[in-house]
């Protein structure tokens, strides 16, 4: 029986609801990642491995 996720927004299983908390831990991974991504090719630059 497939259920549809909006109207379980409320269920505590529910892992990704659509809120503040899920809105910014999803942008803080993203800027993390991007940081990331950006340091790993700015020492790449650096160190002349490209």
């Amino acid at each position: 029986m497939a259920q549809d996720p909006k109207k379980n927004q409320n269920n505590e299983e529910y892992i990704l609801k659509d809120n503040a908390k899920t809105k910014i831990g999803a942008g803080i991974i993203i800027v993390f990642l991007i940081v990331l991504i950006l340091g790993v090719i700015l020492s790449g630059l650096y160190f002349e491995w490209f």
